[in-house]
């Protein structure tokens, strides 16, 4: 909208044209429908999930943008608060919006991804590098302007980003592959670790049947499982809460047929005549308990690679400080850690995942793509 275009936001817009006050005592919701910049910067990092419906179907920035406090709205912008007006939560925020500059924020909000964690960010990155990945991206792109957040935004990625750490399984839907990473997708589902310890343990493709899965659906699981942030179109919903079902995905089941039963119901604002193949559901990994969220399944492996360590000291003093033939160290009374590479530091060997070093570490990227 030119008019949009137009408005320039200054320092001096980001104070209420309401009046402010303290609430103390006060949830996320008070605090930001009160402009109390302070009790939400302590409220927010305490870790808490910022997209969060209150019992008014309402999330905290609808309060900000609806009393028009910029500064609360930016916080909450900036701590992951989803303002994309192809949501339910974001098309409230923006029909609730009190003055266009509220819409100028939530504007260039939308425009950009909202913030990661190192670690989710780093293997985000690592996901998208892949060469089928990121064509599915550009395709996408290509009809819908609304997945920008998704899309890689530098040059690092393509074939010299993917070359450090090659995707080790592909699976293909509908005749399109969908590339991946043994250790995160067996860290994060259940079935996925006891197929690659059994049907899948030699096999490099996997090709599912197209009765039982979109394309799409599984491509949103499988980029949630290294990023902790999922997209998905709500026509996919009732596709993809099945296939958390098989993957033994519990928790975000259960998220997301909350979530489908409430968008069954929702009463769009501005979106009334769009359907749902452009109406978009995202949800943060802070929705889940912590022990279901990416660090807990990386540090659960992480233990189990610590375990089988301390087992297998037996390689030649001559040999270099990282090996790739994981293989040469003998695990079979212990569980499968998937390491695909040990590291030695002095005389102690480390077993561990190129798919995790590559991705946390220029040194190691640069080791391990000679």
């Amino acid at each position: 909208m030119s008019e949009l275009d137009e408005i320039e936001l200054e320092a001096e817009d980001f104070h209420s044209s309401l009046p402010l006050k303290k609430v103390p005592y006060g949830d996320v919701f008070e605090a930001a429908r009160a402009g109390d910049v302070d009790r939400l910067r302590y409220l927010l990092d305490s870790g808490l999930n910022v997209n969060a419906r209150d019992q008014w179907d309402s999330v905290a920035l609808y309060y900000a943008c609806l009393a028009g406090h910029l500064d609360a709205a930016r916080m909450l912008l900036e701590s992951g608060a989803i303002c994309s007006e192809h949501t339910f939560d974001g098309d409230r925020c923006h029909y609730a919006a009190l003055n266009l500059k509220v819409r100028k924020l939530l504007k260039a909000f939308e425009a950009r991804p909202p913030p990661l964690q190192p670690l989710q960010a780093s293997l985000r990155d690592t996901f998208l590098a892949c060469k089928a990945n990121q064509a599915y991206l550009q395709d996408q792109f290509n009809t819908d302007n609304h997945i920008i957040p998704l899309l890689p935004g530098n040059s690092s990625y393509g074939e010299s980003s993917s070359s450090y750490c090659p995707p080790d399984i592909v699976f293909y839907v509908q005749g399109r592959p969908v590339e991946a990473h043994r250790l995160i997708l067996s860290a994060r589902s259940p079935f996925f670790k006891k197929k690659f310890e059994t049907d899948w343990k030699e096999k490099k493709e996997v090709r599912l049947s197209r009765e039982k899965l979109t394309y799409s659906s599984l491509f949103s699981l499988v980029h949630f499982f290294y990023s902790d942030r999922l997209e998905v179109a709500v026509d996919d919903m009732e596709d993809l809460v099945r296939i958390c079902r098989v993957c033994k995905c519990h928790s975000l089941q259960s998220l997301l047929e909350k979530e489908l039963v409430h968008q069954r119901h929702a009463e769009y604002k501005a979106l009334k005549d769009i359907d749902n193949s452009q109406k978009k559901v995202y949800l943060q990994g802070l929705s889940l308990p912590e022990e279901d969220r990416l660090p807990a399944a990386l540090n659960r492996v992480l233990q189990i690679s610590l375990a089988n360590s301390s087992r297998g000291q037996s390689l030649e003093n001559s040999i270099d400080d990282i090996i790739s033939l994981v293989g040469t160290i003998q695990m079979s009374d212990s569980e499968d850690d998937l390491a695909d590479v040990c590291v030695r530091v002095e005389k102690k060997i480390f077993r561990c995942h190129q798919v995790v070093l590559a991705s946390r570490s220029e040194y190691f990227k640069a080791r391990l793509s000679e």
